[in-house]
This record gives C-alpha cells, sequence and structure tokens, in this order.
C-alpha cells in the first residue's frame, strides 16, 4: 500500500461507514487492478522484447571500405557542426558517427544490426537523418567522392 493511499484510507475514518466501505473497496480493486496490469505489461514487453543479439545475422562485410584516413577526416570536419553545444548533452564523437554511417550505406544494413564501436545505433541513424535533411550528408558524401576516399559513386 502507497503512503497516498494510507493517507486517503485515514482521512475517511472521519467519513461516514458508507464512505469508508466505498473508499476500501476502492483501495482493493485498485492494488488488485495495479498487480494485474504489472503481471501482463512483462508478459507483453517480453513477446515484443527483440531477438537477442546472438540470433541476429552477421552483416555481409563488403571489401573495400576503408577507414576513413586523417586526412579524409581533415577535409570533413569543417562540415560538422560544432561538437560541444551551447547547452545540453555533450554531443558523440562524430568521427566514429560518421564511420558507422558510411558502413550503413555501404553494408545496407538496418541501423540495428550496427556494430557497437561507432556508439549507439538510435544516435548514429538520429544524426544521419537530421544531416540529411539540411543537406549535410551529401556535402560529405561530395568531398570523399572526390578524393576517392570511397569507392564508387554508390552512396
Amino acid at each position: 500500500m502507497s503512503v497516498p493511499e494510507v493517507r486517503r484510507l485515514l482521512a475517511a475514518l472521519g467519513a461516514s461507514s458508507e464512505e469508508q466501505r466505498l473508499r476500501l473497496h476502492w483501495s482493493t480493486f485498485r492494488r488488485r487492478h495495479q498487480a494485474t496490469s504489472k503481471r501482463l505489461h512483462a508478459l507483453r514487453r517480453a513477446r515484443q522484447a527483440p531477438c537477442p543479439p546472438a540470433q541476429l545475422p552477421a552483416p555481409v562485410p563488403l571489401c573495400g571500405l576503408p577507414p576513413l584516413t586523417e586526412a579524409d577526416w581533415q577535409r570533413i570536419t569543417p562540415l560538422l557542426p560544432p561538437q560541444t553545444p551551447q547547452r545540453g548533452r555533450r554531443a558523440a564523437d562524430y568521427h566514429r558517427m560518421v564511420e558507422g554511417m558510411l558502413w550503413i550505406v555501404h553494408t545496407g544494413s538496418s541501423w540495428r544490426e550496427l556494430p557497437e564501436r561507432f556508439g549507439p545505433w538510435e544516435t548514429v541513424a538520429y544524426h544521419f537523418y537530421r544531416w540529411g535533411k539540411v543537406g549535410l550528408w551529401q556535402r560529405i558524401r561530395e568531398v570523399l567522392l572526390q578524393e576517392g576516399a570511397l569507392p564508387g559513386p554508390a552512396l
């Protein structure tokens, strides 16, 4: 029983016997309902849980996906937004994120299959779509394709 529920029941002591009976009934019903809801919620979440990582197929590695060199990175860095925002949480490491974006583009894998070494897939996907909306990803692709850092125009 929670503290607010005990307070409500204590406040009912000064009420009529009919109101006391109603409040006690409500308290019992609410606790029973919450216990059932909690149990069913846990069962529903267990059915919705994603497959364990061991059951996911390994992404197909593609030959010819070289890591970004320091020279490539120096050409990309001026295009990226500031690493430290004015307020809020510090931005993730852009180097790992760009490598992760390139990995996704080249392998054609889903975001959830992104290896952990690139950071959380949600963060990488968020920045990929955000940068795509403002045209930043297109500029990054153009810079890397001009310099021959990426094999082929398939990006």
